[in-house]
């Protein structure tokens, strides 16, 4: 199989506490999105880098744990996952510390225990869990 890439561009004008900058990428979900340092540190509007990479996360996970559902032959009538990601000063700079995932399924003929091991095993291999150097935690419940 091919080598997947993704593309990604940012434009930021002026400086870090007065200036503005866009988000874009090809696939559509960002064209020209604002951000700011409010809408990073503060609550101004806008997105933010860390708000992406959980979003990323939510949707990556929540792919993965139907993948892994589907090898075990169960179709889940639906997955919600809530990625949130905790981001602290550390030394003077800014650090992403943890993501905590919550994930509630919707899956006929499964029992707790099931998800959960399913769920783990989702959070440990989704590409995106891989890639991240934080301590990622999860939370997995049926409904």
């Amino acid at each position: 199989m091919p080598t997947i890439k993704r593309t990604a561009q940012a434009q930021w004008n002026g400086s870090i506490k007065e200036g503005a900058g866009t988000l874009s990428a090809p696939g559509g979900a960002l064209k020209n999105t604002p951000y700011s340092f409010a809408s990073r540190f503060e609550s101004g509007n806008g997105t933010n880098p860390e708000e992406l990479i959980a979003a990323a996360h939510a949707g990556c996970f929540t792919m993965a744990l139907s993948f892994f559902m589907a090898n075990a032959g169960i179709t889940p009538t639906h997955l919600a996952t809530t990625a949130t990601l905790s981001m602290e000063q550390v030394g003077g700079g800014w650090q992403i510390q943890a993501i905590h995932l919550d994930v509630t399924g919707t899956v006929p003929g499964i029992d707790a225990a099931k998800f959960q091991q399913l769920a783990s095993d989702a959070k440990a291999n989704c590409p995106v869990s891989k890639v991240l150097n934080a301590k990622i935690t999860l939370e997995a419940k049926l409904s």
